[in-house]
């Protein structure tokens, strides 16, 4: 299934039926099967949003009520609310989402009725307790939430090490999983080793929050002696991070270094500046924005992209 979540101001909220057509309000487009389930992985928020409207369907609750009493109540999670939007007490304690160069999301936050791809609000704290009692689940520790066999079902290798909402550890790393989120001006990264019950949650508001909460796991692992593959550094987030830090021309200098190292044309391309670009220009760097697009133009003359 394919779409992705959409981004919604606080005025024109979509129902959920309306996101699944692509009919506005909904910014996004319809969510339709293009492929057989089961043949190939794609990460689809859409296919999230489908089992969100099935639940509600079948226990004829709203969702934010259905997951406080099966799985929020159930753990601790009493800093946590699929609340959409916040409801006044809760909004007065919530961050404000930031873009990437620190400026405010467009009213703070956005409103997301793809509750169950999108809509979480938590912390840290409550974060990692789900992760704990997974990994206790696991082992048949405590089952407040999910039954052992279901968990195990859940961490088991679907396809390319992808669980059913994890995506998983190498055969070195059998027992890692983890997810990482991202929603306009928030961005949250979870880690977890289920049988030795290590493990990480970072949270930022800000765009940047994965790019520099990689740098923090990868710190952590060393620290606690991980034996897993930390993720490599993303081109476009380490460009991104040098132009806030020291300007766009900054930027463009490693480019052109990191073009001289790179040999994947996954890692490196002209969607590594074309992000880099409009992430300025979203960011009102119109001057900068142009200043990368015209050294995107040079680089690809032949791209379309560009």
């Amino acid at each position: 299934m394919s779409s992705p979540k959409s981004k919604k101001s606080p005025c024109a909220v979509p129902t959920l039926l309306q996101i699944f057509n692509g009919e506005k309000p909904a910014n996004t487009a319809p969510i339709r099967v293009d492929f057989v389930p089961g043949t190939k992985t794609r990460y689809s928020g859409g296919g999230i949003t489908i089992e969100q409207q099935l639940m509600i369907d079948v226990t004829h609750k709203p969702f934010p009520d259905l997951l406080r009493e099966t799985v929020l109540d159930k753990i601790g999670m009493s800093d946590s609310t699929y609340e959409q939007p916040l409801p006044p007490a809760r909004a007065a304690l919530a961050a404000s989402g930031t873009y990437a160069s620190g400026k405010v999301v467009h009213g703070k936050r956005h409103i997301y009725p793809e509750m169950a791809a999108a809509g979480l609000w938590t912390t840290p704290t409550d974060l990692a307790k789900f992760a704990i009692e997974i990994a206790l689940s696991k082992q048949g520790k405590s089952n407040r939430a999910l039954s052992q066999t279901m968990t195990r079902e859940m961490l088991k290798p679907q396809r390319e090490n992808v669980g059913l909402g994890f995506f998983l550890g190498d055969e070195k790393n059998s027992d890692q999983f983890g997810h990482n989120g991202a929603d306009e001006g928030f961005q949250a990264i979870l880690l977890m080793f289920a049988d030795s019950g290590q493990g990480v949650a970072v949270m930022a508001n800000s765009d940047n929050g994965i790019a520099v909460g990689d740098e923090l796991v990868a710190s952590i692992a060393r620290e606690y002696g991980w034996k897993f593959a930390a993720p490599q550094r993303n081109a476009g987030n380490v460009l991104l991070l040098i132009a806030n830090a020291a300007g766009t021309p900054a930027a463009l200098e490693r480019y052109s270094e990191l073009k001289k190292t790179t040999s994947d044309p996954k890692e490196l391309n002209e969607g590594t500046l074309n992000r880099l670009g409009y992430t300025l220009l979203q960011s009102d760097k119109t001057d900068d924005a142009i200043l990368v697009f015209l050294r995107n133009v040079k680089e690809y003359p032949q791209s379309s992209n560009v």
